[in-house]
């Protein structure tokens, strides 16, 4: 069982996880033991929310493929229940992130002041300029 918030929650039938041979260094123990954990959650069969499930979508991430299934790979840690932790944990943050909604931008104007202050300093600088050129008699 994995909670998102409150109300939401993603029980533990709904995901897919096997243990996996990890990559990299790990000395005589990387060929034997199988550490890392393969995370899969199809979004489109799950229990979440109809929102949730759009937003997931729609998000731009390599992790979900076209058909809204998310594939996550833990690797970092040498013990499989860490891995599978980590693995939790950034599909929580996943999902979490893809409801958070922007705050729209309001669009602003320059104020009048700001923008006297601006034209004078240009006028001034282009006077100071206009003193280092040569005197015409």
């Amino acid at each position: 069982m994995l909670q998102i918030s409150n109300t939401v929650i993603i029980p533990a039938h709904e995901l897919e996880i096997s243990a996996i041979r990890s990559q990299g260094a790990g000395g005589q123990n990387v060929n034997k033991v199988a550490t890392a954990i393969h995370l899969r959650f199809d979004s489109g069969a799950s229990s979440l929310p109809d929102v949730y499930k759009e937003r997931l979508l729609n998000l731009n991430d390599q992790r979900i493929t076209k058909e809204g299934v998310v594939v996550i790979k833990a690797q970092e840690y040498r013990s499989q229940e860490q891995n599978r932790e980590s693995a939790l944990k950034r599909l929580q943050e996943l999902i979490k992130s893809a409801v958070v909604v922007p705050k729209k931008r309001k669009p602003s104007k320059p104020s009048r002041s700001s923008q006297r202050k601006r034209l004078d300093s240009k006028n001034k600088r282009g006077q100071i300029k206009q003193m280092r050129s040569k005197v015409i008699e």
